[in-house]
């Protein structure tokens, strides 16, 4: 007799976060299977694949697991993704349009079953289609009753609220409206020491027109930024570039007008005293750095506060940074130093890099040497370390690494016996893994079961006490789901350093007088598998290897050693963990 063969659904939810309402992702998916189980089949249904979004927008596809769906369904023979409503997938009629086409040429049916569409019929297709457009009409509109809030919010010049710029801290005020209603609303308030910082900072700018001569006046000072942080030269362009210091003046309404910002001050509120207000200025996006908008989309008015730079002077500076632009500091790149990113100063814990020179060595290598970059913003008066010669000091890296290749085996006892002292605790570790999976399936059962009789229970006094139980349960899953990812990550850490010690035992035993042969990438690749920093203090460099956890640092053997083991096979790991031999040191 010949089986029946089932159709793989799949069911995708997305919530942007939890309300414990009735649109919950458990909802969602119990919803979804119980349509592909009347629709299709029980068998079909308990077979269903669910991939889950909590905490992610419609307006993007780019959510984890949506984008592993559309991974698994260029591997698997999925017959139809099921969601409850067409707006979980996106609220974007380009992103929509092009999914629906792909899972179309792949004969992948797409069903939402609020809606009732079906894209196996022609008729679904076209109802579909015409839902999106509704969809991102909603997205759009919403999109555009902001920025006209934000129109309505700049005619009044007040604060909205975030971080204060330095120099100022927010003030509540309050407002009485035509309908007699008070409204609380916000402005800037200066504090003088601060402001007194920022007029320090743009006379000392427009004094040297440079942007690390400024930084350099101010570590000298040991000036402080607004959250008693050393000031980069990223913060003090910031001050310098934001329109909140400017004082609204002649010279600060031509400038505006001149850059076609949107205006919504008249030239008769540009009184010499109040500041400005710029909305509208910066693009943020979660997971990427924020970005300036050009002044063309920026929303400006007069604000409440009082300015301080005046506008000759502001714009003056901006005229000044768009010269810096040019020649703007970008962090040096070696082609042939080897510790750039784990060599440190160990007098101010800086990073050092490697500064090139014009001459070369016998052989023909480009000379160069490792300087403190505290030392070189602050042009020694922060910090005076001494130099390294990177030439030398490479060199003696690449002997210590070599010569792990002559005394593998030894290594390879201590990283084993590092090995054992980690992954101690792993069988309890995966007991309690294994308790907690239970926990969440019996508590995922109970939800269902609680849904369920939700859906009889509508409209009657039960339906609160249920919707209560369900969200406990729901906040007792997410406890245990924390706790199953804190132990999966652990678990994860050890799997991983298993294959990283078998890794390490091969190249210890292989190394020996190859890494000569690598290139400047391998030789890199090579000392970052075995070192974890390096610290030069004028004198020597101290070397800190292999490292897990903060707790076990192996011993690099001393320049000059043989090979040999002088702790007669003791296996230890409770040694410095530092060479601490005169290394590449370089006079100024």
């Amino acid at each position: 007799m010949k089986t029946k063969s089932i159709k793989q659904f799949v069911i995708y939810s997305r919530k942007s976060k939890f309300t414990g309402k009735g649109e919950s992702i458990e909802n969602q998916i119990e919803m979804c299977r119980q349509y592909i189980a009347t629709h299709y089949g029980q068998e079909e249904a308990d077979a269903a694949l669910v991939y889950e979004d909590e905490g992610f927008s419609g307006g993007t596809l780019e959510r984890p697991k949506f984008k592993k769906m559309m991974s698994d369904s260029q591997k698997i023979n999925f017959a139809a993704i099921v969601v409850y409503r067409l707006d979980r997938i996106s609220r974007n009629i380009g992103d929509f349009a092009k999914l629906i086409e792909d899972l179309g040429n792949r004969h992948i049916d797409f069903i939402s079953i609020r809606e009732q569409f079906d894209t196996s019929s022609p008729m679904g297709r076209a109802m579909m289609y015409i839902a999106s457009v509704f969809s991102q009409l909603e997205r759009e509109t919403i999109a555009e009753r902001i920025r006209d809030n934000m129109h309505e919010l700049s005619k009044t010049g007040r604060w909205l609220g975030g971080t204060t710029p330095t120099g100022y801290e927010s003030e509540s005020i309050s407002n009485v409206t035509v309908d007699g209603k008070t409204r609380k609303a916000c402005k800037l308030k200066m504090i003088p020491d601060e402001i007194n910082l920022v007029n320090l900072i743009f006379d000392k700018f427009m004094e040297t027109g440079s942007l690390t001569k400024t930084d350099e006046f101010l570590m000298r000072g040991h000036y402080k930024t607004k959250r008693g942080k050393a000031f980069t030269r990223f913060a003090i362009k910031a001050i310098l570039s934001n329109p909140v210091y400017m004082i609204a003046d002649e010279d600060a309404y031509n400038y505006l007008v001149e850059n076609e910002v949107d205006l919504f001050s008249e030239r008769e509120a540009f009184d010499g005293i109040h500041g400005i207000m710029a909305y509208n200025r910066t693009l943020q996006r979660p997971g990427k750095a924020t970005q300036e908008k050009p002044m063309n989309e920026w929303i400006v008015s007069v604000g409440k506060h009082q300015g301080t730079i005046p506008g000759a002077k502001w714009v003056q500076v901006q005229k000044l940074l768009g010269l810096n632009k040019a020649k703007n500091y970008r962090k040096p790149r070696s082609h042939v130093a080897l510790l750039s990113g784990i060599l440190y100063c160990g007098k101010c814990q800086d990073y050092m890099r490697p500064k090139l020179s014009d001459r070369q060595t016998a052989t023909g290598e480009t000379i160069y040497t490792y300087l403190c970059t505290t030392k070189e913003r602050s042009r020694s008066h922060v910090c005076n370390m001494k130099n390294a010669n990177g030439n030398m000091l490479d060199a003696k890296v690449i002997e210590v690494i070599k010569s792990f290749g002559k005394q593998s085996a030894d290594m390879a006892r201590q990283i084993t016996q590092t090995k054992k002292r980690i992954s101690g605790n792993r069988e309890g570790y995966e007991a309690e893994l294994a308790k907690l999976r239970l926990q969440i399936e019996e508590n995922e059962k109970e939800i269902k079961a609680l849904v369920i009789s939700l859906g009889k229970s509508e409209g009657t006094n039960a339906e609160k006490y249920i919707i209560d139980q369900i969200d406990e349960l729901h906040d007792k899953g997410e406890v245990l789901r924390k706790r199953l990812s804190e132990l999966e990550a652990i678990i994860q850490q050890h799997d991983l350093a298993d294959i990283e010690f078998d890794i390490i035992r091969q190249m210890l035993s292989n190394m020996g007088e190859n890494i000569d042969n690598y290139s400047v990438e391998q030789k890199r690749a090579a000392i970052r598998t075995f070192v974890r920093k390096i610290v030069w203090d004028g004198e020597n460099a101290h070397m800190y290897l292999f490292h897990n956890d903060g707790e076990y640092e192996f011993p690099a053997p001393p320049h000059g050693n043989d090979g040999n083991n002088d702790n007669n096979g003791d296996d230890s790991t409770e040694n410095s963990g530092d060479t601490d031999e005169p290394l590449g040191e370089d006079s100024e």
